[in-house]
């Protein structure tokens, strides 16, 4: 792709995120939405591949009902209410439906069958701005109105999204589809905790942002699409291997690491609100992503291929790992001992 329109793409990307966030007028939010989804689409088809052009059209056909969701719950809220601000969205139908519009926008389960295969047909780069920065509009829009959204509901997504997104991960070969499935795990504990404490809820977003930026950048540094290259990544760089065990095992929420604190303050959060059972349901359907995230770790870095692999060994490397991945991995492993830092900021 011309660097002019790879930098154009990226500015208008920056930008969408930032009119969307900063709005509190629902038209100023709906415009930075499709301005988002009109400078991504050239980033998924960018290969010209068939498996890439149809990623592009279901990302754009499904964002673009999102979209109109969107506007639609928006009008109806102004139609009764005469408000147009962000925080006012008091009809309880306006509700109902920016809660689904926004599922739609994240991938949240029962609206979450386009992500896998939007994320296989695009590149790990673009891949990782779609887990990442494409979530967090929609992530500020349901911060802005958590108090008015319908608790029950969200608890009962969130939690079909955990259970969905640990089950049809365990059957898959593609590392992007796997990472796909875990961004949908993720987000089940998102909306679980959004209604009672939206703070912890971007909280973790933030950190889950932080573990997939490392978990991506380590895998496109290595070139690793599918579970059987990555079997032989060890002899390729050894140190980066070890470091991606580490981040896939914190993304996974094992403590001592950074991805134990979102979980363990979300479980402390819903049994402070009377919900011990729910805290108990989602933390054993996340075993289920659990063992994807150690089948991954697992041939990162202690199988070796046998002889008869159809795949060449890679030669080691001496090319020094990106500083960018280093700082990023670090936090994803080494946050959990300043937690009390980290939570007094937020």
């Amino acid at each position: 792709m011309n660097p002019q329109a790879k930098l154009i793409f990226t500015f208008s990307l920056l930008m969408g995120t930032t009119i969307t966030i900063s709005s509190s007028h629902w038209v100023l939010a709906w415009t930075g939405l499709e301005i988002n989804t009109l400078a991504i689409l050239p980033l998924i088809s960018k290969s010209h591949h068939p498996r890439a052009i149809e990623a592009a059209t279901k990302y754009f056909l499904v964002q673009a009902a999102a979209s109109a969701l969107v506007l639609f719950s928006s009008m109806t809220n102004a139609w009764h209410t005469g408000q147009w601000d962000i925080t006012q969205l008091t009809h309880p139908a306006s509700c109902l439906i920016l809660t689904s519009a926004i599922a739609m926008k994240l991938g949240l389960v029962p609206f979450h069958f386009w992500f896998p295969e939007v994320l296989q047909g695009s590149p790990l780069i673009t891949g990782l701005l779609l887990s990442t920065i494409m979530k967090f509009p929609p992530i500020t829009l349901l911060y802005m109105t958590s108090q008015s959204l319908n608790p029950t509901l969200l608890t009962t997504m969130a939690l079909l999204s955990v259970a969905l997104g640990g089950w049809m991960g365990l059957n898959q070969t593609q590392t992007r589809k796997i990472l796909a499935f875990s961004s949908i795990s993720h987000l089940g504990w998102m909306a679980i905790i959004l209604a009672y404490s939206p703070k912890l809820a971007l909280l973790n977003f933030y950190l889950y942002t932080l573990m997939t930026a490392a978990v991506f950048l380590s895998l496109n540094s290595m070139k690793i699409l599918k579970l059987s290259t990555l079997l032989t990544s060890w002899s390729k760089s050894p140190t980066l291997s070890a470091m991606l065990l580490l981040t896939l095992l914190s993304l996974a929420g094992l403590p001592p690491l950074t991805g134990f604190l979102p979980k363990w303050l979300i479980i402390q959060e819903l049994t402070k609100q009377q919900m011990a059972p729910t805290a108990t349901a989602i933390s054993l359907l996340s075993l289920l992503s659990l063992f994807f995230y150690l089948r991954l770790a697992y041939c990162s870095t202690i199988t070796l291929p046998p002889h008869t692999t159809n795949h060449m060994k890679r030669w080691h490397t001496n090319k020094p790992v990106n500083p960018s991945i280093a700082i990023l991995m670090t936090l994803s492993i080494m946050l959990l001992p300043i937690s009390p830092i980290i939570l007094t900021i937020v």
